[in-house]
């Protein structure tokens, strides 16, 4: 299983440098150093390729999103060390990964949109609901809605037309929308315990 587990961690590298389509299975067997022939014992094509690559990308990020609950000491610091795993993970993937898995790539795509609805929607959710209790954010919140909102927002910034990559630096754009969602949750409270975190972030403190 050593041969899968690399053909996949090449796959998946290739695919977030390059996006999907323009990704040949000849590209991924060159990548892992391997003969094309052995790539099609493991993966009949791309199609399944794709899909189990991105089955195993969305459970480490799961994973991940598990561990970042238990690391925090409060809801802010949570939402902060989601922002730096999404700057590890999601900014440096090539724009066109999901336009491109949406229209080739359906069994990922509906996978994709698990991922998105039940771990990321959820943790956010979850995250919501514990600022509130700790006092940190506005007790009217709708954590379903506001969900939704930052999911959304952080998809949105992969639509080239509306932020071509020419024109805007897309860490930036995450960034300023990540900060705009954050403002919008917090008591004042939670905008002295935010501004605290920043600055530590500022001055090279890990958080």
């Amino acid at each position: 299983m050593e041969a899968k587990k690399k053909i996949l961690n090449s796959a998946e590298e290739l695919f977030i440098q390059y996006g999907i389509r323009s990704v040949t299975m000849d590209d991924v067997a060159r990548d892992a150093s391997m003969s094309k022939k052995t790539l099609y014992q493991y993966f009949d094509n791309k199609d399944g390729l794709v899909s189990e690559v991105a089955l195993n990308h969305f459970e480490k990020e799961t994973k991940e999103f598990e561990g970042i609950y238990d690391q925090s000491t409060d809801a802010i610091h949570e939402i902060l060390l989601v922002s730096q795993c999404l700057r590890k993970h999601v900014y440096r993937m090539n724009p066109s990964l999901l336009y491109d898995m949406q229209k080739y790539h359906g069994k990922a795509w509906d996978n994709y949109l698990e991922f998105k609805h039940s771990t990321i929607r959820g943790h956010i959710e979850r995250n919501i609901e514990r600022g509130k209790k700790e006092g940190y954010f506005r007790e009217e919140l709708d954590a379903k809605v506001l969900s939704i909102l930052r999911v959304e927002g952080v998809q949105l910034v992969f639509n080239t037309k509306i932020f071509p990559r020419g024109e805007f630096d897309f860490p930036s754009v995450q960034m300023q929308i990540l900060d705009h969602f954050v403002h919008g949750l917090l008591t004042d409270k939670g905008r002295s315990k935010y501004e605290e975190y920043i600055n530590l972030e500022s001055t090279n403190h890990i958080l």
